[in-house]
């Protein structure tokens, strides 16, 4: 059960995502933020991870601010494997990211 709660809250964070950030746009309705929100859930649980180990050199240099471009970079990567989810650039690649990963925090949080 609270697998499922913490994917419908993924779900909200998506949606709420896609509304806040300009630049940031899906077609296709709700089966496409379904899809951003299962995509995601993968890429924190396995790519994340991964890459974070492998970059730790260059975030400790940069005292940690890679890890936003990182996060940024997976979530400008979303739009190549979802039809349907677009994000226009960088800036908005980054203000995606950090939005989608502040909402996932707070809503998880409140369950």
């Amino acid at each position: 059960m609270h697998t499922v709660l913490k994917y419908l809250g993924t779900v909200a964070a998506v949606a709420l995502t896609v509304n806040l950030v300009p630049g940031v746009t899906h077609t296709g309705g709700w089966t496409t933020i379904l899809l951003v929100a299962v995509v995601w859930s993968v890429i924190t649980l396995i790519i994340r991870p991964v890459l974070s180990i492998l970059t730790l050199p260059i975030t400790i240099i940069t005292f940690g601010l890679f890890s936003l471009v990182l996060n940024a970079f997976l979530f400008y990567a979303m739009s190549w494997v979802v039809q349907g989810f677009e994000v226009a650039g960088f800036l908005s690649a980054l203000l995606g990211a950090i939005v989608l990963s502040l909402l996932t925090w707070m809503i998880d949080k409140i369950l």
